[in-house]
């Protein structure tokens, strides 16, 4: 009777942990057996719409629909620097049919910041195209070139004014690594997007904006901003403007960490099953090759990466690296990298 109630007992402990684990587990049962895809497709964005990744998102799921002959839904879900989509996504079924866009300089930071548990170790990603920080100012400002900015920085310590999209943005994260490598403090002013930021810097709000190259391209273009160093190894050619300087013509001590800037993509939770990966994977090189995607990147100054399995992750994993070391060092991130066992990066 007692050998009967302990098997009872572990068969009812046994029902319930599949209960809870089935949302996760099922696509590993039907996953390989019902053809990929089967239904409609979600997308979720986890910033709002118009932003770097809303838009590189949209141009390369409309190319990716194509090839897998489902509609592709993108739902913007913003908050948090992007974690709370991305959670959102995690904690759907793991079968990829909800997939993440993204931008992964935030992305990369979510452990160290706090926002999430997984790693980008966690996730299959695939990386579309890239998109630099570019300093610029008003074309009037005192600084007329990065050395003049770099020593006004030293010499007046959290006196300049840098406008971002916020804390834990892009540009943010671009300001605390040029900030722990370069050795001076700044006067942060976020704001909630980066085209208010760009806004108050050509109002003379803020002296300075670091956002990335395709939310000032239009303004550098029209010479309402001037692009005064762009975080590139060599300088940056974008149609219809004068090429902006490689930041490490005058501070060749940054070679180490460029390209910096905003790299967006696409991801899926790493227990998504093989066939469905390879699907995706399939619809999403179609997607970088099309042309529509080649003329988005043209139009807005990007540079179309195309990185997938190991090439993507050996990309974000430096990428971490340098962001979340220089969030920590400077304050702004309280979790050790160690944690997670990210290397510092070497200066």
């Amino acid at each position: 009777m007692k050998k009967q109630q302990i098997v009872i007992g572990v068969a009812a402990v046994a029902i319930i942990g599949l209960a809870l684990g089935w949302p996760k587990i099922a696509p590993m049962f039907k996953g390989a057996a019902a053809q990929f895809p089967s239904k409609d497709i979600t997308l979720i964005v986890p910033y709002a719409p118009g932003g770097g990744t809303d838009l590189t998102t949209r141009a390369v799921a409309d190319e990716m629909s194509k090839a897998l002959g489902k509609n592709i839904s993108v739902v913007n879900t913003p908050g948090a620097s992007g974690s709370v989509g991305t959670i959102n996504v995690w904690n759907a079924p793991h079968d990829g049919y909800t997939i993440m866009g993204n931008g992964f300089m935030s992305f990369s930071s979510y452990p160290v910041m706090g926002y999430t548990e997984q790693t980008y170790r966690d996730w299959n990603l695939w990386i579309t195209s890239f998109s630099p920080n570019v300093v610029a100012v008003k074309p009037d400002s005192k600084y007329q070139d990065i050395s003049q900015l770099i020593k006004g920085l030293k010499d007046n310590p959290g006196n300049i004014s840098i406008g971002t999209a916020g804390v834990g943005t892009g540009g943010h994260i671009a300001s605390e690594v040029l900030k722990s490598n370069l050795g001076f403090t700044y006067k942060h002013v976020p704001y909630a997007g980066g085209n208010p930021a760009i806004i108050a810097a050509i109002s003379g709000e803020v002296e300075v904006v670091p956002q990335l190259s395709m939310e000032m391209v239009d303004m550098i273009r029209g010479k309402k901003l001037k692009g005064l160093a762009a975080l590139t190894d060599k300088p940056l050619t974008i149609d219809g403007a004068d090429p902006i300087p490689s930041i490490t013509q005058a501070a060749p001590e940054l070679k180490s960490i460029v390209p910096l800037g905003e790299a967006f993509g696409i991801g899926v939770p790493k227990d998504t099953p093989a066939d469905v990966v390879k699907k995706i994977d399939e619809a999403f090189k179609k997607a970088i090759a099309s042309d529509s995607v080649k003329k988005f990147a043209k139009e807005k100054g990007v540079e179309i990466l195309g990185y997938s399995g190991d090439q993507a992750q050996q990309y974000v994993e430096k990428l971490a690296s340098t962001v979340d070391w220089a969030l920590y060092d400077g304050g702004v991130a309280k979790i050790s990298p160690e944690k997670f066992n990210i290397k510092k990066p070497t200066k």
